[in-house]
């Protein structure tokens, strides 16, 4: 069999980077051909995301690809979620773009929490959260009137770099169901959730369900007889799609990065209202299944804490010194509460623990190895509850964690995970998100019969590290 080249476009909140997935003899190998940071930009009291110089990165990762590798087939993008680009008829940005960290939303979101949150978990399954796309098209809409005459097109992050690429205009599906607009019970979107938030729905089109080809690259020089591909535009769908699972549902599904998103797949919503006490969010695979899941803030976490430390390591040797020397303490007396909202996005995340751990008169820690320690122990707390809260709504039984992304490779946080959890955790160090792409690409190539067999032929050739609870 001809070997098949496919660049998957994986934009996260903090880096980005284009990976090009060889398939031949139902084997895929990774190639990383660019990698870049990515921030959000203050800018008069507001958080925005520096799109012209995304675009620009991910250009030049592409013709690095197409360099590298001459008969590229396709390309396919993933990201972040709940973001979007308000554009007019023919594409035109008509607003700067958001960064979902900005707190503008933060007075409309006490708003819905006292009054009607419960009637649009009903309608759409998803929580609360200040980020949701529908309250940040909300507040947009109130701080600027105009813009429902400005805008005809709403495109979440991966439909807006699909239409740069393609010139094509579509909502894919699971980026879609990140938005606290979708009907939870159906795959089109809630009208009476529209209603509610005061958001014109024909803003958006049918959510589209993926893998589709879309075209050829039209934005993008030399690259006209590649083919653009919609994947599930949602990094953490094509993470999960990524896993090499059990078919008797008995695994749950880790992607552990900025943010530590835990579930699984079904073919039912997790809904009701314990679901709506626990904090489910019922969002979907791109072809239209469910995927339950909890987040809570993950290696965000350390990544600010390191800040407040001079020469604080990113890798390497120190890194490993680091994790050693966490890893000898004894477990923190008490550990951090993850769904304080002092910690979304503190100007000092050293502060903010700080100060939370004070609230509950604890002591903080002194040095760097124990602020490690405290973190990781305190992310793998907040996967044991929500695996203990899946088991207590569905009835499943869970019988290990499989984890991928950035947080798969620091091992004291896969063996907090593991103690916590009470079962094993097995780490896979696989770009989980990219890795997804790359699946959806193929199927819709036709290189792939389905996300089962690539499942399964990915499993044979991949092997994990295994932690075991203690």
């Amino acid at each position: 069999m001809k070997a098949i080249h496919c660049a998957a476009v994986d934009l996260g909140a903090t880096s980005g980077r284009v990976i090009v997935g060889t398939w031949s003899d139902r084997q895929l190998k990774l190639t990383e051909v660019h990698r870049f940071p990515n921030q959000f930009r203050s800018l008069g009291g507001h958080d925005y995301w520096d799109v012209p110089y995304l675009w620009s990165e991910v250009c030049a990762g592409l013709l690095k690809a197409k360099e590298q590798f001459p008969e590229l087939a396709s390309v396919g993008v993933d990201t972040w979620g709940v973001d979007t680009a308000l554009v007019d008829a023919k594409g035109r940005l008509v607003h700067p773009i958001y960064a979902y960290r900005d707190v503008r939303t933060k007075g409309l979101a006490a708003q819905l929490e006292r009054h009607g949150l419960a009637e649009i978990y009903a309608l759409t399954g998803l929580p609360n959260y200040p980020y949701n796309t529908s309250l940040q098209l909300q507040e947009s809409l109130q701080a600027f009137p105009e813009l429902s005459r400005l805008a005809q097109r709403c495109l979440f992050m991966p439909d807006y770099f699909n239409f740069l690429l393609s010139g094509q205009m579509e909502n894919e599906f699971s980026i879609c169901s990140h938005s606290q607009l979708l009907d939870v019970h159906g795959r089109g979107w809630s009208p009476a959730a529209f209603a509610a938030f005061g958001i014109p729905q024909h803003w958006f089109t049918p959510p589209a369900i993926s893998p589709r080809i879309l075209g050829p690259v039209t934005g993008i020089p030399k690259l006209e007889h590649v083919q653009a591909i919609m994947v599930p535009g949602h990094d953490t769908a094509c993470a999960f799609a990524a896993m090499p699972a059990a078919a008797d549902g008995t695994d749950l599904y880790l992607s552990c990065g900025t943010w530590s998103l835990i579930g699984f797949e079904s073919d039912l919503p997790v809904a009701g209202p314990d679901a709506f006490a626990a904090a489910i969010s019922n969002e979907r695979t791109g072809d239209g299944r469910y995927r339950p899941l909890r987040s809570c803030l993950g290696l965000w976490l350390l990544e600010r804490t390191f800040l407040g430390f001079a020469g604080a390591p990113a890798g390497g040797p120190a890194w490993d010194q680091l994790i050693n020397a966490a890893g000898e303490l004894p477990p923190p007396a008490c550990l951090l509460d993850l769904t304080d909202s002092s910690l979304f996005n503190p100007p000092d995340m050293r502060a903010a623990i700080d100060d939370q751990l004070r609230r509950r008169g604890a002591e903080p820690p002194q040095d760097l190895p124990a602020y490690v320690r405290l973190i990781t122990d305190s992310i793998g707390r907040a996967h044991a509850d929500s695996m203990t809260t899946f088991q207590r709504l569905t009835g499943r039984s869970f019988k290990r964690v499989l984890i991928v992304g950035g947080g798969s490779k620091n091992r004291l946080l896969c063996q907090a995970t593991a103690d916590a959890c009470g079962v094993p955790v097995v780490s896979f160090a696989l770009e989980g998100s990219a890795v997804g792409n790359l699946a959806s690409q193929l199927i819709a190539l036709g290189a792939v019969t389905s996300l089962a067999a690539f499942r399964a032929d990915l499993f044979d050739d991949l092997r994990g590290v295994n932690y075991y609870p203690h």
